[in-house]
């Protein structure tokens, strides 16, 4: 992998990885059409840039996380039923994500969805994630566990979670943001254990590509947080329905033409 395949994919993951539309379906084209062999190490920059976008909530949202305890432990209770999950059907799910016909079939089902989720969900009553009671933050890591089926996307799921749960979508969005730090951590702390314990090490300069991967995806992902945002109080999910709909026939057009698809 070059420092511009790095860059590129890490544009790609800090504009993908909050807003609903699957950053591993992205990360598929992606890597399909740049041509790039799903190495050890491609596998693993793939998830540890995710580091990058999570330090991006962590200083957009800094104030909330030093607010109080008890924000930790609704995260917390929220992280368990997938963190549960994937442990226990790990290889199961590694089975799943290696089929690009699941990744795009989740793409247009999810965006379907998406198309009618703001007329489902019309009526909320929490405007504030800090408000958000014990119960209702499970609930909304139950949704989470959808997210193990690689292109259902853990925002769209954790968003969607969260308006079930009567949060308004600015709410429900934030509170997938913080859900994701511990998710995405763990995913990376893993990911580096099994590479190291497999007997892997970082070839020249691959360090270098996976620190300028993470800046690029920490840059992106603050762009890309304030303009979702600002754009689901005002708009809703509809274009993100039809976006997820459109990356998911592209993605079918491309398996049905025989190209070759390497999932990471």
């Amino acid at each position: 992998m070059s420092i511009i395949e790095a860059i590129i994919l890490a544009i790609i993951e800090g504009l993908t990885e909050f807003l609903p539309v699957s950053s591993t379906g992205h990360l598929i084209i992606g890597t399909a059409l740049l041509g790039i062999e799903p190495s050890a190490f491609v596998k693993l920059f793939t998830i540890v840039i995710q580091l990058g976008t999570i330090l991006s909530v962590l200083v957009l949202y800094w104030k909330r996380f030093f607010k109080s305890f008890d924000f930790y432990y609704k995260i917390a209770v929220a992280a368990v039923p997938a963190a549960i999950l994937g442990l226990l059907f790990n290889d199961f799910i590694d089975s799943l994500l290696e089929s690009p016909l699941m990744v795009a079939i989740m793409l247009v089902v999810g965006g379907v969805i998406l198309l009618f989720v703001d007329k489902w969900f019309n009526k909320p009553t929490l405007d504030n994630s800090d408000d958000i009671p014990y119960k209702r933050a499970f609930m909304i890591g139950l949704y989470q566990c959808l997210a193990l089926i690689p292109g259902t996307s853990r925002s769209a799921s954790t968003i969607v979670g969260g308006m079930t749960q009567k949060l308004t979508r600015k709410a429900a969005a934030e509170f997938s943001f913080f859900l994701a730090v511990p998710m995405m951590f763990g995913a990376s702390v893993v990911k580096l254990y099994k590479f190291f314990k497999a007997g892997h090490t970082f070839a020249e300069n691959e360090l270098s590509i996976l620190i300028i991967g993470n800046i690029v995806g920490f840059i992106v992902a603050i762009i890309a947080i304030k303009s979702f945002i600002s754009y689901l109080s005002k708009h809703g999910f509809k274009i993100f329905g039809w976006y997820r709909i459109c990356v998911g026939i592209i993605l079918l057009i491309m398996l049905l033409s025989g190209q070759s698809l390497n999932v990471i």
